[in-house]
């Protein structure tokens, strides 16, 4: 059991009183973990399959048609009916002229009069995957109906299967390009606040320079010249997002390497990364979470707009800014444009009141009855 200090108990009390963010927090716990385990919830193959008294797991490996009767080496597509017949009835050679007619039998345990091992298949609650083209009459981007909660997009993809692995890669690149950014960036604004003199006048001009550098048009060049991937946008973003936290850490080092504790610090013999890192910045940790709101949502608009230009992510990823592009050019189909919107809405709101909560539960001046 992990045990808080006294100071730690007290900001833990201050979040929770604060009731916006406390439930902002378990609502967003509640829907990111729901989207970690999307394969489970979201997928074109069963989850788990019985077959002949053998279980498959066709979300962790990859099966061929042969594993279940079939003709092909290539993997099975579990929505084929000829396929589910395979599985339902044991590997019988009559499921490729009625399926449908061995399926409804082999529920029974009984086809032509014989009995057989009849199988099963678990299926997620949403039988699409991202990706996934729905078998759907009629001319995409088709409408919100009992088989798709959401309507389809464009190209007739499973709406709300998208939703769910967009939310879960926004808001892992997001986390991700956070953690970077304020790692590098507190480290730099600290040495420069902390020195200060000569260190502090070079970091800053380099720091002017490099932020002069437009960082779409990097982009643009990298992707001509590189396939895109969502690791090559993290290591660009980072390169270009550490300097948001540097002002306002460099500020307060500033302001605080002068103070007596500091002095004292300095005088007992005190490393310089220990009363760096140990004393002063819990002391600069309220001016940092008061920009952690602002790097997050801007993160996510960044990586939503360069989807919407088409810079960002690979075309066939499951991304909410490409899915804001199919609604400004599909306008006949309004369930797109209002599933982008409440989706970065909700997103976006949560995690600006989270993390209003841990800035105000950071600082000592705010309590909450």
């Amino acid at each position: 059991m992990i045990r808080l200090s006294p100071l730690n108990q007290r900001r833990w009390r201050n979040f929770r009183r604060n009731g916006r963010a406390f439930w902002s927090l378990i609502l967003f716990s509640v829907i990111f973990t729901v989207t970690l385990f999307a394969e489970f919830v979201a997928n074109d193959k069963p989850i788990l399959v019985q077959y002949r008294g053998d279980f498959y797991a066709p979300i962790f490996r990859f099966y061929p048609e042969t594993a279940f009767g079939g003709d092909f080496q290539t993997e099975a597509i579990y929505r084929d009916p000829e396929v589910q017949c395979l599985i339902a009835s044991g590997g019988l050679d009559i499921c490729f002229d009625d399926p449908e007619a061995v399926i409804a039998d082999a529920e029974d345990g009984v086809v032509e009069g014989e009995e057989i091992m009849a199988g099963w298949a678990i299926w997620p609650p949403i039988p699409y995957s991202y990706d996934t083209t729905v078998d759907r009459p009629g001319a995409a981007p088709l409408p919100p109906n009992e088989q798709n909660w959401l309507g389809t997009d464009d190209t007739k993809r499973d709406v709300l299967a998208r939703v769910i692995y967009g939310f879960r890669l926004s808001v892992m690149f997001t986390l991700i390009v956070t953690l970077l950014s304020s790692v590098i960036g507190v480290f730099a604004g600290a040495v420069q606040g902390y020195f200060g003199g000569r260190t502090d006048l070079i970091f800053q001009r380099i720091i002017e320079i490099w932020a002069s550098t437009p960082q779409l048009y990097v982009i643009i060049i990298l992707f001509a010249i590189l396939p895109r991937s969502f690791w090559l946008l993290v290591v660009i973003t980072v390169l270009f997002g550490w300097m948001a936290l540097v002002g306002v850490v460099r500020a307060e080092f500033l302001r605080a390497r002068n103070l007596e504790y500091v002095r004292a610090a300095k005088a007992l013999g005190v490393s310089n990364i220990t009363i760096m890192f140990r004393h002063m910045l819990p002391n600069a940790m309220v001016a940092t979470l008061t920009m952690l709101p602002f790097v997050i949502t801007g993160t996510i608009s960044l990586l939503a707009g360069l989807d919407f230009l088409g810079f960002g992510l690979p075309s066939s990823s499951p991304s909410l800014g490409e899915l804001t592009l199919q609604a400004k050019q599909n306008l006949q189909a309004p369930w797109l444009a209002f599933t982008a919107f409440f989706a970065f809405a909700i997103m976006l709101s949560l995690l600006v009141f989270i993390f209003e909560g841990v800035r105000d539960a950071f600082d000592p001046r705010k309590t909450f009855e």
